[in-house]
């Protein structure tokens, strides 16, 4: 048990304690006060205020400890997502320029310098939009955006990203027959949907096969999902996983990341008038994303 979580379970007793010995001192003080009415009234309200004070208090409390302790966990993540990387690039260009080496050999380091270079830019964009997400509500520019086309173009990148297969990163089944149109930010969506497919990828334990699904479930909504056969997610977590900084860690089986991916997901789906939601069975079951948005006015239906 860690010192916050410690400071925690002490705070928790301590309210605990406090209500009790309140209640106590209420009880005798008005058992002790007779018939007097006006001074049982007052002094029962007096006691219910001081109650709730406390009460309120520890959680409040508790919650800023929860929440300083999710910021130190996700300085953490963020340093050694940025620190592993630059260290690769940095022992590489010293092997460059120290010894003479083939142009096979150079271009293979160029490659993986370039990876981590990418990997270094992808974290520093998530933090940004993390932060950007968290202040701006609506969105300033609309435009229409073919949701299909997009989804293509978000697996094609999860496959080079991560150096996968066509099989690992598949679209399922057919696409709806009319065009799959929302008016909306191309950027940030095309953000949103490769945030659930980095962490589908993330979040697959023994071999990456990953499903994308396009629907249109109602006249005026449009389906992404993201279908994974993963670690899955215990049902009490299926919530706070849209939470800034909150990473679910399966037994057995160790993530790396900022736990900004889904926050970040969540926080586009709203500003397009829309939601994103996850489902499963449980630890190894898998878990199923689903991007939901408003299909454009005057789309064909």
């Amino acid at each position: 048990m860690t010192r916050r979580q410690t400071a925690t379970v002490v705070f928790i007793v301590l309210c605990v304690v406090l209500v009790a010995a309140a209640v106590s001192l209420n009880i005798g003080w008005m058992l002790g006060s007779g018939r007097q009415m006006l001074p049982l009234v007052f002094g029962a309200l007096a006691f219910a205020l001081i109650i709730a004070g406390i009460i309120v208090y520890t959680v409040f409390l508790v919650r800023e400890l929860r929440r300083t302790e999710q910021q130190d966990s996700f300085l953490n993540a963020v340093t050694h997502e940025l620190k592993t990387p630059i260290a690769s690039i940095r022992l590489y260009l010293e092997t460059l320029q120290a010894r003479e080496l083939s142009e096979a050999q150079r271009q293979e380091f160029y490659k993986v310098m370039l990876d981590d270079t990418s990997r270094l830019q992808y974290t520093v964009e998530q933090v940004l939009r993390a932060g950007v997400a968290s202040q701006r509500r609506r969105l300033a520019h609309r435009a229409p955006v073919d949701l299909g086309a997009l989804a293509r173009e978000c697996i094609e990148m999860t496959r080079r990203r991560h150096h996968l297969g066509d099989e690992a990163v598949a679209l399922a089944g057919e696409a709806p027959g009319a065009p799959m149109i929302v008016d909306g930010d191309v950027d940030e969506l095309r953000t949103a949907i490769g945030n659930l497919l980095d962490n589908a990828v993330k979040y697959s334990a023994t071999g990456v096969k990953i499903t994308v699904e396009l629907a249109a479930p109602s006249p005026d909504t449009l389906w992404v999902r993201v279908r994974d056969r993963g670690v899955g997610i215990p049902r009490r977590q299926l919530r706070r996983i849209f939470n800034r900084f909150h990473r679910f860690q399966a037994r057995g089986f160790s993530v790396k990341g900022t736990g900004l991916g889904l926050y970040i997901v969540r926080s586009i789906a709203r500003q397009h008038g829309g939601r994103v939601f996850a489902e499963s069975e449980g630890e190894g079951t898998g878990a199923t994303f689903t991007l939901e948005l408003p299909k454009a006015a005057g789309g064909a239906s």
